[in-house]
């Protein structure tokens, strides 16, 4: 009588664990949440408070690290490396950019074969990475025996990967399609949402208030544009941008939403006729919001970034692009698809089929767990 075979256990570090939110926590519980039989995830992150807290959430243990506070954007967790150095698992999956995992993983030197999630470039000033985090990084990447991209472009083109192209594998992010199926209560919001926004073709963008998202260059770009716009998310920037586009006039077509719950993202994405992603800098690596968009039927307006982004939204296929940062490119491409339903309609269908076919959870999850293989193999 043959036995059941032993689960590959898997330790992912990353920075935060849900319900913080965030586009890596995100994908790490993805990932975590529901796994096949044949892995077993746990996942080491820092709090945000000073207190270590065990748990499982969701049926994926999880261990939250105290933290002392923060250097910039980087929180400091000094239990870290201790919790590293008394982990038993086959892998170690270190979910970056991520530099305090870095020095954690330097100081505790874990005897245990390692991977890298490499999530996006870290964009800092040229002498404060070669300075800082190069050698960190360094170390744990020479360690590493795979090393996981989320498109064929971010392993193109992120310098840092360039002496690893050989370990380099790529596995698209994906996400449930039927979170964001239009159900009858999703539909009544959209209905009422486009009542209120009145006749013009409406905008959607959803993501961080930081400079990198570009939200200066739509609201630009919306000034001679005759359609209006939800901005969803909250963040540093957003009285910045909120006073912007009261100085160009936009006040009365634009709407600042904030953050908001998971319902009304939705009928948001229903309810609009173009999503729009103006990222401006490669530290917007994939684009998960496009996803979503494309899940819900909806074309997407993009940038041509060296990264994943133009990758998932296929110009001329699932939607637009335009130059980063231009203005004029975007205004021109937000203009094309707001004057043609019919194109919006045919983006809108391709975009979700490429969803269902390349970009789900399951997709996702088969392919991790065969790099996890190879990285101890």
């Amino acid at each position: 009588m043959s036995s059941a075979p032993v689960p590959l256990r898997v330790v992912h570090v990353g920075k935060f664990y849900p319900p913080v939110a965030g586009g890596m926590e995100r994908v790490l519980e993805s990932l975590c949440e529901g796994a096949q039989d044949e892995i077993e995830n746990r996942v080491i992150v820092c709090n945000t408070g000073p207190e270590t807290v065990r748990e499982v959430r969701h049926g994926v243990g999880v261990t939250r690290v105290g933290t002392i506070g923060s250097a910039g954007s980087v929180t400091i967790a000094p239990g870290l490396g201790l919790e590293l150095r008394r982990t038993r698992a086959d892998l170690i999956l270190v979910h970056e950019p991520n530099p305090w995992a870095l020095l954690s993983m330097a100081l505790a030197r874990p005897k245990i074969p390692v991977a890298i999630w490499f999530h996006s470039e870290v964009v800092r000033p040229r002498m404060q990475y070669a300075l800082f985090y190069h050698p960190l990084a360094r170390f744990v990447y020479e360690r590493a025996t795979r090393i996981v991209v989320s498109s064929p472009l971010l392993a193109e083109h992120a310098a840092a990967l360039a002496p690893y192209r050989d370990r380099v594998r790529v596995i698209p992010f994906g996400i449930d399609p039927a979170r964001w199926a239009a159900t009858p209560a999703v539909h009544a919001r959209a209905a009422a949402i486009r009542m209120a926004m009145g006749q013009r073709p409406l905008l959607l963008f959803a993501g961080r208030m930081v400079p990198y998202k570009g939200v200066d260059v739509l609201l630009r770009a919306m000034v001679g544009l005759d359609a209006t716009a939800v901005v969803v998310g909250d963040g540093p920037f957003r009285a910045r941008w909120a006073a912007l586009a009261r100085d160009a006039g936009l006040a009365e077509r634009v709407t600042f939403a904030g953050e908001v719950a998971h319902e009304e993202l939705a009928a948001l994405y229903h309810a609009c006729d173009v999503f729009v992603l103006p990222s401006i800098s490669r530290a917007e690596a994939f684009g998960y919001v496009q996803l979503e968009a494309m899940a819900c039927g909806k074309p997407v307006v993009s940038t041509r970034l060296p990264s994943g982004v133009p990758w998932v939204n296929r110009h001329g296929e699932t939607g637009l692009t335009a130059p980063p940062g231009d203005v004029d490119g975007l205004r021109r491409a937000l203009a094309e698809l707001c004057a043609d339903a019919s194109l919006r309609a045919r983006f809108g269908a391709a975009g979700r089929k490429r969803v269902e076919s390349e970009f789900t959870i399951p997709l996702m999850r088969a392919a991790a767990a065969a790099v996890y293989r190879e990285a101890i193999a």
